[in-house]
């Protein structure tokens, strides 16, 4: 994530107190990141943090736009995104895991937080699971002359079943009824 060295926060010069940081987050950016689920985007992420004698307290707003495709017309959309979090960055001697997903230790010795993967993680897990241009898009609709092709090729037309009534191997069933 080198190309990513931008979104990192210094905060060994910075009083106690709240600072404020602005990154703008583009296509270059979800570019770095391998194998990313969201190819582009143009956020903004405004973070306000709170540095404290032990831990630093980071209030990230994150709004803006990032392209999907639509599952249902497989067409690009933009959808609107604002995300609203709170991390917390403790200081410890040691690098120690943290159980918590809230918190994430820092040993004392380093002078800068990266905030890359936090901002990453959470445009990821503002993502839509169903991404439906008509749903999750900013007014778009879906591609009509693209979903009649799909259910035209798709094995559950209209068509097969009404061949399949007639067929005489159903007979037996039919009587169940």
């Amino acid at each position: 994530m080198k190309p990513l060295k931008q979104f990192s926060i210094p905060f060994t010069g910075l009083k106690i107190g709240k600072h404020q940081f602005d990154f703008e987050i583009d296509n270059s950016f979800f570019e770095a990141i391998e194998y990313s689920l969201v190819k582009k985007g143009n956020l903004k992420a405004e973070i306000e943090m709170d540095k404290q004698e032990t831990m630093l307290i980071l209030q990230i707003h994150i709004s803006g736009t990032i392209e999907l495709d639509c599952d249902k017309c497989l067409s690009a959309f933009n959808s609107p995104i604002d995300i609203t979090e709170r991390q917390i960055v403790k200081f410890a001697e040691d690098d120690l895991e943290s159980d918590d997903l809230e918190i994430i230790m820092l040993n004392k010795k380093e002078s800068s937080v990266d905030i890359a993967e936090i901002l990453y993680e959470f445009i990821t897990v503002s993502v839509p699971y169903i991404k439906i241009c008509e749903q999750n898009g900013d007014g778009a609709r879906c591609d009509q002359e693209m979903v009649a092709r799909l259910e035209s090729l798709s094995g559950d037309a209209p068509q097969e079943e009404e061949n399949n009534i007639d067929d005489p191997r159903w007979a037996a069933l039919k009587k169940l009824k």
